[in-house]
């Protein structure tokens, strides 16, 4: 028998299924998005707020699951007093405790908007995760359906400020009092039938998705996808079927106005529904939103049950490829609605609100598409090389690096192993670095430096691999008086950059005769 104790096995680096590791250029990008999307809404006269990624599971709404299965749906976990919390499932649920715990404090109308992490315990799939980036905007405290058209108004302004032009985008509005007149029409009204409701309006909520066939199996009997994963229907018969699929089925909402009022003749909420449609048509029409731009479209749903009026979403309209090769529209890139009843679960008195909120990675990738993110440059820092360790020369290299971030240059100052130089330009030119300085003992006795513009030097020579092949090649690199580091560094800076303008200008360099041979044939 092996006595020998077992080696420990190393640790496997892997990342929890349906998460995502953030890049530099991902997070600039969202950075850009974010920056423009609050410039709109800080236009439109709402602040920010920020609220904690936990909430106790019982204030994230009976729309989620029961305290019995607190982690279906959401992530769980029981604090030292064993009070279930869960990770934040949406910012509107936070946002009405936040409301509701501070209403004294608060002035109403209160405008706000959030950004931040949200997160789903669902099963993850290609572009579906766990953790992502929601935008929110809301206004607790206005009644009037003119806040609900405002809404509207910003997010199509939201969208354009992004570079999204008319044409490639549009806004649908419908009201959940029709849909709920059209589902008490059908014989789905009352509390004990809600569970029937709530199947219907995510069944609904997947037109875009599996399209009339795919929801009239959801509506109905139930459905399998291409995994052999069954997902259970509603229950309807083919009649109630039939209602469900004409209302979500109207394309033009003047042309199906009459049918669609006798739909819903005799609910109450049906017919305040249709009227508060007609309202929010005419007040966007008026600011100059025509439907080119906002559009009354019954086929919006918003899955989640607080929504108690209008709806919204706003959609990409444009072409993409998926990743069967197939041309497809875009779609939704962000929703929400009226949630008249959130707030008051806390206060025991009704607070109207309304709010939509943006999917900051799909927007951002809609934005990808359109080529309309990341033209804002970035440039890698400056690397000040380290040539000797003593401390004198290493108190000069940092130095040099602390005046040319004060100069508002970005650098560094080579901290790996210094002794193997040309590591340190290899680093350089992996990193892209734009230009290095170098001071050996000679030039720091005689207090110069070398200046080294490592984008013309690459163009000139190809990458330089240690200091002797540097010394003997002189490519690209001047001496300055080391007072003179500052000005010179943003020299070639200001030269780097103009030739990345002529470059994506389509202009070519400059004519130089020194380059030119005999080419009086040449086109």
């Amino acid at each position: 028998m092996n006595d020998k104790q077992k080696k420990p096995q190393k640790l496997k680096a892997r990342l929890p299924r349906g998460f995502v590791d953030r890049t530099a250029g991902d997070i600039r990008a969202v950075n850009e998005m974010t920056a423009k999307i609050r410039e709109v809404y800080e236009h439109y006269g709402f602040d920010p707020l920020e609220t904690p990624l936990f909430e106790y599971t019982d204030a994230l709404g009976k729309f989620l699951p029961d305290s019995d299965r607190p982690n279906e749906g959401v992530f769980s976990l029981q604090d030292d007093d064993e009070q279930w919390m869960s990770l934040r499932y949406d910012l509107t649920a936070p946002l009405a405790r936040h409301v509701a715990e501070n209403f004294n404090e608060i002035q109403l109308p209160y405008r706000t908007y959030r950004a931040g992490y949200v997160f789903r315990n669902e099963k993850p799939g290609p572009g579906r995760f766990r953790q992502f980036m929601q935008f929110d905007a809301d206004t607790v405290g206005a009644p009037g359906v003119q806040a609900d058209a405002e809404m509207c108004m910003m997010m199509a302004d939201t969208l354009e400020a992004l570079g999204i032009k008319r044409g490639d985008y549009v806004i649908r509005v419908n009201n959940r009092k029709v849909l709920d007149g059209v589902l008490e029409a059908i014989g789905l009204g009352g509390e004990d039938k809600a569970g029937q409701r709530l199947n219907v309006l995510r069944a609904i909520d997947k037109l875009d998705k599996f399209g009339p066939e795919g929801v009239a199996l959801l509506l109905g009997p139930g459905r399998k996808d291409e995994s052999g994963d069954f997902t259970k229907g509603a229950g309807l018969d083919q009649a109630q079927i039939d209602k469900v699929l004409f209302f979500v089925g109207i394309t033009d909402y003047a042309e199906s106005a009459a049918r669609l009022a006798e739909l819903v003749a005799g609910t109450a909420r049906g017919g305040e529904g249709v009227e508060e449609l007609n309202f929010i048509g005419a007040l966007v029409t008026s600011a100059g939103y025509g439907p080119d731009r906002i559009k009354i479209d019954p086929s919006v749903v918003r899955g989640l049950e607080y929504y108690t009026g209008p709806v919204y979403e706003a959609e990409l309209t444009f072409d993409v490829t998926n990743e069967k090769g197939e041309k497809v529209v875009f779609g939704s890139v962000g929703g929400g609605g009226r949630y008249d009843g959130l707030v008051s679960r806390f206060m025991g008195q009704p607070v109207p609100a309304t709010g939509f909120s943006i999917g900051v990675s799909r927007l951002m990738t809609a934005l990808k598409n359109l080529g309309k993110l990341g033209a804002s440059e970035v440039i890698e820092p400056v690397l000040v090389t380290v040539m000797d360790g003593d401390v004198e020369a290493m108190g000069r290299y940092q130095k040099m690096t602390q005046e040319l971030r004060a100069a508002g240059i970005r650098a560094e100052m080579y901290q790996g192993n210094w002794k193997k130089f040309g590591n340190q330009l290899k680093y350089a030119d992996r990193r892209g670095c734009p230009v290095a300085i170098i001071q050996g003992g000679d030039e720091r006795a005689e207090g110069v430096v070398q200046i080294k513009d490592l984008i013309e030097g690459k163009r000139l020579s190809g990458e330089i691999e240690d200091n002797a092949s540097w010394r003997e090649a002189r490519v690209a690199q001047e001496t300055a008086p080391e007072v003179d580091l500052v000005a010179k560094v943003r020299e070639i800076l200001a030269a780097q950059a103009e030739d990345r303008k002529r470059a994506s200008s389509g202009f070519e360099t400059p004519y130089d005769p020194a380059q030119a041979g005999d080419t009086d044939d040449d086109v």
